[in-house]
């Protein structure tokens, strides 16, 4: 599968919560400026082309407080218990930690050099050997 991006999306470190969707937390897979990439491990009453209020939580390490994103479900993929639901960004939160953030996850920690996006493959979620 091919997938043709305008923004790059960068791999997500840090939860998600849904009120009402799910309890508990979900995985941060990837983001970009544009949508999202989220992995339950849990049952998810998630309809396509709803919005939802999505509180991201990112990892303690990056300094960068919660903050909340409306996001439209635009597809969902289910396997055996768990599922992945992919949300385009319908409004940005007040504030600036959505785009620190951002700088965060596409700053590499250990050279200072720009991180780079996640492959195509990536991007599509198939599984990278190696």
């Amino acid at each position: 599968m091919f997938i043709q991006r305008k923004n790059a999306r960068y791999p997500g470190n840090g939860q998600v919560r849904i009120d009402g969707v799910f309890e508990g937390y979900a995985l941060l897979k990837d983001i970009s400026i544009a949508g999202c990439r989220i992995e339950c491990t849990m049952y998810a009453d998630i309809k396509p082309r709803q919005s939802y209020i999505l509180e991201i939580i990112p990892e303690k390490v990056s300094q960068v407080g919660k903050f909340k994103i409306t996001g439209e479900a635009r597809w969902i993929r289910e396997a055996g218990y768990s599922c992945e639901i992919g949300f385009f960004i319908v409004a940005f939160p007040k504030g600036k930690s959505f785009q620190r953030f951002v700088d965060y996850i596409s700053w590499h920690p250990d050279t200072g050099d720009q991180a780079e996006p996640l492959s195509k493959d990536r991007q599509a979620g198939a599984p990278v050997s190696g």
